[in-house]
């Protein structure tokens, strides 16, 4: 937990305050043109995300959702409603008008949809105390969340790949690039942590199967 919270401390450290300013000059992603809505609600959706990103590290901290359930509850709360619900809501606004391209724009939609969906999905699990099914639903929206820190490794992944083809795949043009290497880190930022999530659970859940039907086989008579 030590060095993933110290990683979300760094990102957040870094991402957040240009967007405090509301000093449209010092954001990180260009202004979509003919779109004047779109600045303030990526203002809206780092402050958003960053609530969530901090959060999520608390709730899958295993020491205090054990040692603190009620702390881990109202965390829970701030993480669904503070945080994934309106980063989501305008994850998918300024995805669908991103000025990187229809690849970045479909990979950044789909993922602000699942994103919600997931978290909805586990907090449901959790007022219907069914907290197996929340766990994994909750483990799913934490992928997603926390998959903003992969995209940017993939984007630099993908920089380092592709430029030196800006004359020759890409014909010199650097629109074509760039849109290329947003798009690819738009969909493995957040592909790659969501396959990793789905085999740890699988991975888990076998294991735990498993020693129940060893339990079970232990518990029965020998049968003739």
């Amino acid at each position: 937990m030590g060095p993933l919270g110290f990683l979300v401390l760094v990102f957040v450290a870094f991402s957040l305050p240009p967007y405090l300013t509301l000093d449209p000059a010092l954001s990180r992603v260009p202004e979509a043109e003919g779109y004047p809505w779109h600045y303030p609600v990526l203002v809206a959706h780092v402050v958003f995300g960053s609530v969530a990103i901090l959060t999520c590290v608390a709730q899958v901290w295993p020491w205090l959702r054990r040692r603190y359930p009620a702390v881990h509850r109202v965390v829970g709360r701030v993480y669904v409603f503070g945080g994934v619900l309106p980063a989501g809501v305008t994850a998918i606004a300024i995805g669908a008008v991103s000025p990187f391209g229809p690849l970045n724009q479909a990979g950044n939609v789909l993922m602000g949809a699942l994103w919600l969906a997931f978290t909805v999905a586990g907090f449901r699990m959790a007022r219907q105390r069914r907290f197996v099914d929340h766990r994994r639903w909750m483990v799913r929206s934490f992928a997603l969340t926390a998959s903003i820190m992969s995209n940017r490794i993939w984007a630099v992944v993908a920089a380092l790949a592709l430029s030196p083809r800006l004359d020759t795949t890409f014909g010199g043009s650097e629109v074509a690039l760039l849109q290329t290497i947003s798009g690819l880190a738009a969909w493995l930022g957040w592909v790659v942590p969501l396959l990793v999530a789905e085999w740890w659970l699988e991975r888990g859940d076998a294991r735990k199967r498993r020693r129940r039907t060893a339990a079970r086989s232990e518990r029965q008579p020998v049968g003739v």
